[in-house]
């Protein structure tokens, strides 16, 4: 199977897995014990989950601190539904379902629209003063930037909190500053099933799981070592390896653009990570292509929205119709994605498409 989903998830580092393992020993082994305990092995495990907590906050802004969470949609829950402040928030038009479904249930919402290459309209003027604003900072279906430093503006202008999606841009590029900041372990190599949420000093949030208030009073529950090792290692590895996997990024980017050149290109060229590679072809039933080009795993948008049988809403945001967002795929790859798997995929792909059209 060759892998290009890489925005669904991330193939695990194998040193993210060996620094998990320690922490998974049965009976007999010193890795089990519970965090919260006062014992030698609490206080091991606990020792375990600062580092990781330490590694995990050097992708971050420094002036703030680190709350882990079970995933990116619970530290999203946990910003929109724990931060103070009553009012309307606003959120852009390509905004993930846990942004754009959770805002919607707190209370008014604002949508921001985008423009054909995906970026906010930043003259855009708002019906009201949002108390909060929420942007990903890179797309998870197209892979463009937004420009955070300049929402960020708009937002201390207005008094808004800024909450930032940065699931896709973590250990990738240099995390924007806000007041709130979202991200998930298994989007950088790291296990599924944690991510964390960091919140600017100052900020304080009301708990959204009750309960023994483990995480600083914040968030409740029992740490899993073994998670949030994984978690850390892979952060520590995106820290130190994040300008090496930006080359090979492109360099991947660069041949995808000679291997689909008869293809279009959905979203900014130039304002996006070059890991996200989503294309269409008019006509096209991508829906079908994944089911016909068989040992290789790709999508046709979000994992989230799979199976829904809607065209994607952020391909609609930025001016495409249902037919043009109905015949787009992504392609994802990364770290672990070799030029030859990427020839050979593309051959089978572009093969599965001429014999639709």
């Amino acid at each position: 199977m060759i892998y290009l989903d890489y925005q669904a998830t991330t193939p695990l580092a194998p040193e993210a897995r060996d620094a998990m393992l320690r922490w998974l020993d049965g009976p007999g082994g010193t890795g089990f014990g519970n965090p919260h305990s006062p014992h030698t092995l609490g206080r091991q495990a606990a020792a375990a989950i600062e580092l990781a907590r330490d590694r995990v906050a050097a992708l971050l802004p420094p002036d703030g601190k680190v709350i882990f969470t079970s995933g990116a949609t619970e530290a999203i829950n946990l910003a929109i539904r724990g931060a103070p402040g009553e009012g309307s928030i606003a959120v852009s038009a390509i905004e993930h379902s846990a942004v754009g479904d959770t805002a919607a249930a707190v209370g008014p919402v604002e949508r921001w629209p985008v423009g054909e290459d995906g970026l906010v309209d930043l003259d855009h003027k708002f019906d009201n003063k949002p108390r909060m604003i929420a942007v990903m900072q890179v797309n998870n279906e197209i892979g463009v930037i937004q420009p955070i430093a300049e929402i960020e503006r708009r937002a201390r202008e207005m008094g808004a909190l800024l909450l930032v999606d940065a699931v896709q841009a973590a250990g990738k590029i240099e995390i924007a500053h806000a007041d709130m900041i979202a991200i998930s372990a298994h989007k950088m190599h790291g296990p599924k099933g944690i991510g964390a949420l960091w919140v600017r000093n100052g900020i304080e949030l009301s708990s959204t799981i009750t309960g023994g208030g483990q995480e600083g009073g914040i968030r409740s529950g029992t740490l899993s070592p073994a998670l949030c090792a994984g978690f850390g290692v892979a952060a520590k590895l995106a820290s130190e390896g994040c300008h090496a996997d930006a080359i090979h990024a492109e360099t991947l980017r660069k041949r995808a653009h000679e291997l689909f050149g008869s293809w279009t290109l959905n979203g900014s060229a130039d304002a996006r990570w070059h890991g996200n590679f989503n294309i269409r072809r008019d006509g096209l039933d991508a829906n079908r292509l994944i089911s016909e080009a068989r040992g290789i795993a790709f999508s046709a948008g979000s994992a989230c929205a799979s199976g829904s049988g809607r065209p994607s809403h952020v391909l609609k945001a930025i001016g495409l119709n249902d037919e043009q967002a109905k015949s787009s795929i992504r392609l994802g790859f990364g770290r672990y994605t070799t030029v030859e798997e990427l020839e050979e995929a593309a051959a089978a792909i572009n093969r599965a498409a001429e014999a639709q059209l």
